[in-house]
């Protein structure tokens, strides 16, 4: 429900800018899913963060195997030492790819002289008509 207030009220202020501006104003739209699937910076990052989630793996089950009688605590203590590393690994690629794409898309719109940039997923559509699809210049740019 929190995600459609959110997407209600970017397409209120897209909206309102289009009003406010009297059609001068541009519209983007950028396919945030195609540019996670396509983007080679993305993939990229996608791939070093699986290996890296792959050495937290096999550095845990490395642990656990060299003490198969470990008391049950400090089993526990490892599985969610094992959670939190993970969980780190995915929030810093995580940020590291919204705030690669947020510069990029941003580039794209100045040169592009677009005021507002709206995700436009295939299974989310806020704008129907008109705009400007930057999805392909925002792959492009992330090399």
């Amino acid at each position: 429900m929190n995600f459609v207030k959110k997407l209600a009220a970017v397409a209120l202020l897209a909206s309102s800018l289009l009003i406010a501006g009297c059609g001068e104003s541009q519209m983007g739209a950028v396919d945030v899913e195609k540019v996670m699937a396509e983007a080679p910076r993305v993939k990229k990052l996608m791939e070093e963060a699986q290996s890296k989630v792959t050495e937290a793996q096999q550095k845990f089950e490395q642990d656990t195997a060299n003490k198969p009688d470990m008391p049950e605590e400090e089993a526990v203590k490892l599985q969610m030492d094992f959670q939190r590393k993970l969980e780190s690994i995915n929030q810093a690629y995580a940020a590291q790819i919204k705030s690669r794409m947020d510069v990029v898309i941003e580039e794209v719109a100045r040169e592009k002289n677009i005021d507002v940039v709206v995700n436009n997923s295939s299974e989310q559509k806020i704008l129907f008509k008109g705009g400007i699809d930057i999805t392909s210049d925002v792959i492009k740019k992330m090399q």
